[in-house]
């Protein structure tokens, strides 16, 4: 049977609340040699402090949920954006001796649900639309720090840290632009007014404008951001928009499955279409060619989620505006100059 925290007391001879402070690093009161011998016994026994003891004695359940959209009840699909927030989010609140949990949300009152439910110390939104986060009030939050990721809304409840949408747009369309190409589509999912594929469709836009272009509104091409999409959204482009040269994805899933699409159709890349992805997940090395893609720095933006959680539980000051990051343009095979007509 595992050795309980008042065994290890008892050879130690000093007290359980002794043996809990020299454990959770309060050695402020004891003594050296104390210390190592408690240490010692621990080590021996291969000791493990109890959890859900820890949390209950710091009141706090050294949890924070990742809250992302579910498509439905029953079932919680993760694009590669999503997965790979996922791995870097665990890894940096693992170093702060904290715990995630996934948790897939169908109804946006779930999220209340999830907060109250978990007694979770913080949470991450992710993926949700600007107008539900805009909806959240204190009655629903409580004391959760609360992080929004990818997200526009303004509520002073959620701090927010996202890449620069707007500038990933716009480094994608310039780059295809600079090539020649001006018969350009826009692919990703139905926005509104406000959110990430709203300011990537701006940047795209503006891009146009700098070289003195117009872009043809008809180029623009609805598609959920998944490979199977992805493929339809080829093949409708294909074979309703023969003219276009050269395509802008919101995600790298949408790419690679529109590159998909577009090779049942007949169509080479970046022989007759020339495609930039967006956020650089791993399926961008995977394809071949490789896709030339907007990187987003996934590592930095968990970071920056971790330290304005752990900013806000500590009550040190939150930053006035969201917390913007840098993206950059990576080419690779998916791109080449406009094919001239004969």
């Amino acid at each position: 049977m595992p050795p309980t925290l008042k065994d290890i007391a008892s050879e130690a001879g000093v007290s359980p609340a002794t043996v809990s402070n020299v454990i959770n690093g309060v050695q402020a009161r004891v003594s050296t040699d104390t210390r190592d011998r408690i240490l010692r016994i621990v080590e021996r026994h291969g000791y493990v402090p109890s959890a859900s003891a820890r949390s209950l004695a710091a009141r706090s359940s050294r949890i924070v949920g990742l809250l992302v959209p579910a498509a439905d009840k029953d079932s919680l699909t993760l694009s590669p954006h999503t997965a790979g927030v996922v791995g870097t989010l665990e890894r940096a609140l693992r170093r702060h001796d904290y715990h995630l949990m996934l948790r897939g949300i169908a109804r946006p009152a779930e999220v209340t649900e999830a907060l109250r439910s978990w007694n979770l110390d913080g949470a991450v939104l992710l993926g949700f639309h600007d107008a539900d986060i805009d909806r959240l009030r204190r009655r629903h939050v409580g004391d959760v720090a609360l992080v929004a990721m990818d997200a526009y809304s303004d509520n002073p409840l959620a701090l927010a840290v996202r890449s620069d949408d707007h500038a990933g747009g716009r480094l994608a369309a310039r780059r295809l632009l600079d090539l020649g190409h001006r018969r350009i589509a826009f692919a990703g999912p139905a926005f509104s007014a406000t959110g990430v594929v709203r300011q990537r469709y701006e940047g795209f836009r503006q891009a146009f404008a700098d070289v003195g272009a117009v872009w043809d509104e008809r180029l623009h091409c609805v598609a959920d951001t998944t490979r199977t999409a992805g493929r339809d959204a080829g093949l409708r482009i294909a074979a309703s928009l023969p003219e276009v040269t050269a395509i802008v994805a919101t995600a790298d899933a949408l790419a690679v499955g529109i590159m998909e699409g577009l090779a049942a159709a007949g169509k080479t890349v970046p022989g007759d279409v020339s495609i930039v992805g967006y956020d650089d997940a791993d399926i961008a090395s995977f394809v071949t060619p490789k896709l030339t893609t907007v990187a987003q720095d996934l590592r930095a933006k968990s970071a920056v989620a971790v330290r304005l959680l752990l900013d806000r539980l500590a009550g040190r000051p939150r930053p006035e505006t969201a917390v913007t990051l840098e993206v950059a343009l990576i080419e690779r095979g998916t791109t080449a100059p406009v094919r001239r007509a004969a």
